[in-house]
């Protein structure tokens, strides 16, 4: 056996070892199994922490259905949307050293953006909570030119060619280019790429060793397949890796283009639990936590269940500063949520949110492509309730 392949081997040994102490809460490795036994997902990697303590982390099924690769919660994951709360995260380091603040004018940092009109003629003035609220009615980034962009200045112009969608303030449609504009004005205000911030600043003072938006080939050999679901078969077939992100030729898009695992992100997770430090390393301030979770879409209805399919849930929920917010919680997946529970999900079923009441964070890592909802899909509403219900029984530890 070559050196290489005997260090391996010992690496995967221990890496086996100390997953198989990791805490788990009884019944969300069965729920998960019999959702992977239905083909709902291939395999899933859950994490329950509080602000100083993992209460549970366990992988089931697989990462590759093909090769029989195993899920484990190293497991390296496109998390799309879960992006979002992070690129919030970076504007808020820099309100705390009194850089900006997010009632200031996008035209502050990007002049150009003071030209911008709405549809009715009138001056847009744009703020940073506006575009990171989904409020703006800024366009759509689309077609060739977006595509060919590779850094986020290159997008300003695509931004601004772009036709408004409506009067600012005026409704709540989620809206990528507005996060990636915020993700511009980091660069402009830090004199850093977005993507050298994050890493600076969030990742590797958290310990977020594998949260990037260009996986090395290390870590692309530890990704899982995506998977979507045949609606007349009923079987998983391999999702197409989305072109659009992850490579060095393609912008760090702050919407979604970052790629993690479930421990890196729990740990983003354990630091706005305890608003805004981890292990001695002190990210945000505790009031800009405050305004990273604080609703700033006023009585908007807001977010990814407004109509009958979901509830009609608009008035449930809230934005906040790249975070969507549990003004009322309701039935099914929210019913074991607090008010101002807040996090993301990403498009492909991943999902975190940050519970500040009970002081619990519930992360989900799973790679299906084509939920008709992922924020309502059946997985995490499964994985919630058996945690909470486990955590319940528990009286919490």
């Amino acid at each position: 056996m070559s050196p290489l392949r005997i260090i391996t081997v010992l690496f995967l040994s221990v890496t086996a070892a100390l997953y198989s102490a990791a805490p788990t809460l009884p019944g969300i490795g069965e729920a998960m199994d019999a959702l992977i036994a239905q083909n709902e997902i291939a395999g899933a990697v859950t994490v329950v922490v509080t602000p100083d303590r993992t209460l549970h982390l366990e992988s089931n099924g697989h990462a590759d259905v093909s090769t029989r690769r195993a899920m484990t919660p190293d497991t390296l994951m496109w998390i799309a949307s879960m992006t979002k709360p992070i690129t919030g995260t970076a504007i808020m380091i820099l309100q705390d050293e009194r850089k900006l603040n997010v009632t200031d004018l996008v035209a502050n940092y990007i002049p150009e953006f003071a030209h911008l009109k709405t549809p009715s003629g009138q001056p847009a003035n744009l703020t940073i909570a506006q575009i990171l609220t989904h409020t703006s009615g800024l366009g759509e980034a689309s077609g060739p030119a977006a595509q060919a962009a590779k850094t986020l200045a290159d997008l300003v112009p695509v931004w601004l060619a772009a036709k408004m969608q409506y009067e600012p303030g005026e409704k709540w449609k989620y809206t990528q280019s507005g996060i990636n504009l915020a993700g511009r004005i980091v660069e402009v205000v830090s004199g850093m790429t977005f993507d050298a911030f994050l890493q600076k600043r969030v990742f590797d003072p958290l310990g977020m060793q594998d949260t990037t938006f260009y996986p090395s080939a290390a870590q692309r050999a530890r990704m899982a397949t995506g998977y979507t679901k045949n609606k007349d078969t009923g079987a998983l077939a391999a999702a197409p890796a989305r072109g659009d992100f992850g490579t060095r030729d393609r912008p760090p898009q702050g919407n979604g283009g970052l790629y993690s695992t479930a421990n890196d992100y729990a740990r983003f997770c354990q630091m706005l639990l305890n608003r805004g430090t981890l292990s001695g390393q002190r990210i945000l301030s505790e009031q800009a936590v405050g305004v990273l979770s604080a609703v700033h879409s006023g009585a908007l209805p807001t977010g990814f269940f407004q109509n009958d399919t979901y509830g009609q849930r608009g008035l449930n929920y809230g934005w906040g500063i790249g975070t969507c917010i549990l003004k009322t919680p309701h039935e099914g997946l929210a019913a074991m949520l607090s008010p101002g529970t807040f996090g993301h999900g990403g498009a492909w079923g991943t999902q975190a949110w940050i519970d500040p009441v009970k002081g619990v964070a519930y992360v989900l890592m799973v790679q299906r492509a084509n939920f008709p909802n992922s924020d309502a899909s059946e997985v995490r509403r499964v994985f919630q309730a058996t945690a909470a219900a486990a955590l319940a029984k528990s009286g919490g530890r």
